[in-house]
């Protein structure tokens, strides 16, 4: 839709449905950086970009002001900066692009709670619409193995301070996340923190090891079981029996997923189970990806 006309820091990552938003840098790198299954940012240390190189990279896309629609801001939590300056980058976001109708960035549930209620209303009446949350669990064990730096409690507390201003989050959970050990207790308690928030997107994926699986168990705190993929179905079936959503948009269809979920929870519910039921009873004919139905 675009030509982008800046030079970017490299690695760019943006959640999949941000594919035909404009994507401004704000801060390199992640503020965290520790999780144990995320290479995203490692290559890079996290700083905040000079304002001034912000605002040229937004002036480089007024060729284009009016047709721009979505804006993503990268990289990892920008939630961190003030709210002091993030208003001004929404502000010249939202007097560059006329028919912008969405602002979106990742955050953190710890750094949603740093803001008070009053900072995340100015930061929603200035146009942030939208905060993509990996949670990756809903279970404190699984979150302290993972070296989230989160905990349900927070999850919880972050989640429900932004929707309460209007803010909407899209929440992923990883599939497989703590292993075969902690499996049942991950789909439970992540369907918990999901029935406490009611998100307006959640989406799971499947655990990658991008560095191979012992990088990963050398991060992970505790002792990690690979799970097979009909643990993964079996574990995908807790979770989705222990939802209780009202109107949650929900997708797995991440390229890691190997079984494709699209609807809204709860109607969809027990239109989901079925499937997941299917693929692990006849794999031959489910919606399964089918590179991976080699797997079984």
């Amino acid at each position: 839709m675009y030509h982008y006309p800046i030079s970017y820091d490299e690695p760019l990552f943006r959640p999949p449905s941000e594919a035909y938003s404009i994507i401004i840098q704000i801060t390199l790198g992640c503020s965290y950086n520790k999780c144990a299954f995320c290479e995203m940012y490692t290559s890079k240390q996290f700083k905040a970009r000079k304002e001034e190189d912000v605002f040229k990279d937004i002036d480089t896309f007024i060729p284009y002001r009016d047709e721009v629609r979505k804006v993503f801001l990268a990289d990892g939590d920008p939630l961190v900066l003030s709210t002091e300056r993030l208003l001004r980058i929404l502000t010249k976001l939202k007097n560059t692009f006329p028919k912008l109708q969405r602002i979106s960035t990742y955050a953190t549930p710890t750094n949603i709670i740093r803001k008070s209620v009053q900072e995340l209303e100015e930061l929603k009446n200035a146009g942030l619409d939208l905060l993509y949350v990996g949670i990756e669990s809903g279970d404190d064990q699984v979150l302290n193995s993972l070296q989230k730096g989160e905990t349900f409690n927070t999850i919880v507390e972050g989640l429900n301070k932004a929707k309460n201003v209007g803010i909407n989050s899209s929440v992923m959970i990883i599939n497989g996340a703590g292993g075969k050990l902690l499996s049942e207790q991950h789909a439970k308690n992540s369907a918990k923190v999901l029935n406490e928030t009611q998100p307006k997107y959640a989406s799971t994926l499947v655990l990658t090891t991008y560095k191979g699986l012992e990088h990963f168990k050398n991060r992970f705190l505790g002792e990690y079981v690979p799970m097979i993929l009909p643990e993964l179905f079996i574990e995908m079936q807790t979770f989705m029996q222990h939802l209780d959503l009202n109107e949650t948009i929900f997708r797995s269809d991440h390229a890691s997923n190997y079984l494709v979920l699209k609807g809204i929870l709860g109607k969809d519910k027990p239109l989901f189970l079925q499937q997941i039921k299917t693929a692990l009873n006849h794999p031959e004919i489910a919606n399964l990806r089918s590179n991976y139905q080699r797997g079984f």
